[in-house]
């Protein structure tokens, strides 16, 4: 497993060395969630001691922040408003309140699946099939986040790279290396398992909580592309970290978002991002177990390239 930071000719290379085309067969769209067996969700569920669950999941607002690339909308389509002082005849009709409510779920502050339909690379989506399938007009027709529609549960995984680094939070453009994976492992006494959900805690958000919000435009932390190598070899399921899985800037000139591509193209490797991993992390310590069971469901959306969750750990 690469120490340093790999070259861009490196990552061109896992691009095909890394591949999981053709593993599940040619029409496969599920990639690594195959890797969820039946036996893998009893072991899941054999996790579940006290019965505590915790949300995994920021809270959606409609504030505007620096990162936000897109508020989220809000109107109410009724309220209680005026309930007391309305006529008679208008109580009988007006009884509920609701609301509408729209949002661009991709990007740096909602908790969200990314589908295989979010990232092409040479226009070609993961198991090679095309990228023009995902259209302005119907959306994504293959590789659709309707693929998981029955849920995910499985085992969960947490490594607290903050623990390794003995911070609070990791400064921005310090990457969460495949020597950190393996030493939160050794540190917290679990070992990441085929099938599972890994989830990579580097305080971003306790930090954007703490210590105020960071503009998009500048740099941020993250896992960094040469874990992918590590991610194939242990068979991760579905990654998932407290930031938006990119490290800003990518450290390479043709590759924007290095991790998204080899993850979602490549390996066929689901992304959460922008996940709360603080009260998971304070959970994890008071049992000195890293390990749980994990529960997603993903809104049953035609045609989209991911979807907004909320993942629930139970312990």
């Amino acid at each position: 497993m690469p120490t340093e930071i790999p070259s861009e000719a490196q990552v061109l290379e896992w691009m095909t060395s890394l591949s999981n085309w053709g593993r599940w067969g040619n029409d496969d769209q599920k990639g690594c969630l195959n890797l969820i067996t039946p036996e893998k969700r009893k072991q899941a569920a054999a996790l579940v001691q006290d019965g505590v669950t915790v949300s995994c999941a920021r809270p959606i607002t409609t504030e505007m922040t620096p990162e936000v690339t897109y508020q989220v909308q809000r109107y109410m389509v009724d309220s209680g408003e005026g309930r007391d002082t309305d006529p008679p005849e208008r109580k009988l009709i007006r009884r509920g309140a609701s609301e509408f409510i729209g949002m661009v779920f991709h990007g740096q502050t909602i908790t969200h699946i990314d589908a295989l339909s979010h990232y092409s690379w040479q226009a070609k989506l993961y198991n090679g099939r095309p990228a023009n399938l995902i259209t302005s007009k119907e959306g994504a027709q293959s590789h659709s986040i309707e693929v998981a529609s029955d849920g995910i549960v499985t085992r969960g995984v947490l490594l607290d790279i903050t623990q390794v680094r003995g911070a609070d939070w990791m400064a921005p453009n310090d990457p969460v290396m495949p020597e950190d994976l393996a030493a939160a492992e050794e540190l917290q006494g679990v070992k990441v398992q085929e099938g599972d959900v890994l989830f990579v805690r580097t305080g971003n958000y306790r930090m954007r909580l703490e210590g105020g919000p960071q503009p998009r435009t500048e740099p941020a932390t993250a896992c960094q592309v040469a874990c992918t190598p590590w991610f194939k070899e242990r068979g991760v399921a579905m990654l998932g970290t407290d930031t938006s899985n990119d490290i800003r800037p990518s450290h390479y000139a043709t590759i924007t978002a290095p991790l998204h591509t080899v993850s979602l193209v490549t390996l066929g490797m689901w992304l959460i991002d922008n996940a709360n991993l603080e009260q998971l992390s304070e959970a994890c310590r008071e049992r000195n177990r890293y390990e749980f069971m994990l529960a997603m469901g993903p809104l049953k959306l035609r045609n989209v390239t991911g979807s907004p969750v909320n993942p629930i750990a139970i312990f």
